[in-house]
């Protein structure tokens, strides 16, 4: 890549990142739904045209809101997953993990509670994809656990979607927790995770 072409694509990164802030900014106060383009390019000091450089349209933009929220976190998620020893511990730290980024980044959380369940197709579907893959990785590392032997496929993704499901409501949660309501949340969290890693070993008590 030339020199130019490098400072082209360094500006064009700059310029859709810009994009995005502006849109989380906006969204602070407001639905996708009612957001318009020119008001982002507007908060974004572009130009509608650029705008289309980047994105089809607003709910585009939107996908890429969660890619940028959500898709970091597989990862991180998946190492602690990978690691070895006692499974609470790995929970705990899973729990550590969603607390720590909905303190880092409130505002792409808060877009993420408000649109999993808002009116925009692409974005609610973008979020329900994130959280099955998040839901499939557990399952996936959690069937390589002794805990799991005798468990069907489907039962243990039915396993790893409530601990999806947990985080995501811990996550929520935690938006609207002050310093110390956060601590408490965070405690919570982790009790009813203990309580689903123990009812877990009884599963398969009464299986025939």
């Amino acid at each position: 890549m030339s020199h130019t072409a490098g400072i082209r694509q360094t500006q064009k990164l700059k310029t859709r990142q810009s994009l995005l802030d502006a849109a989380l900014g906006l969204l602070e106060h407001q639905s996708l739904s009612s957001l318009g383009l020119r008001e982002v390019t507007r908060a974004a000091g572009v130009t509608p045209t650029a705008f289309y450089r980047h994105f089809d349209d607003i709910a585009a933009l939107g996908v890429a809101l969660v890619e940028q929220t959500l898709g970091s976190l597989h990862g991180m998620i998946g190492a602690i997953l990978a690691e070895t020893g006692d499974s609470e511990v790995r929970l705990d730290r899973s729990v550590g993990l969603i607390t720590r980024h909905v303190r880092e980044q409130p505002a792409h959380f808060r877009f993420i509670a408000r649109e999993q369940h808002g009116g925009v197709g692409p974005v609610r579907e973008a979020i329900a994809s994130q959280l099955r893959l998040f839901a499939q990785e557990v399952a996936a590392a959690l069937a390589g656990e002794p805990e799991s032997r005798g468990w069907s496929e489907e039962d243990l993704l039915m396993l790893g979607g409530l601990y999806v499901d947990h985080m995501v409501i811990t996550a929520s949660a935690m938006l609207d927790a002050g310093p110390d309501d956060g601590r408490t949340v965070a405690e919570v969290a982790r009790r009813r995770l203990r309580l689903v890693t123990l009812g877990r070993l009884h599963w398969l008590d009464d299986a025939s």
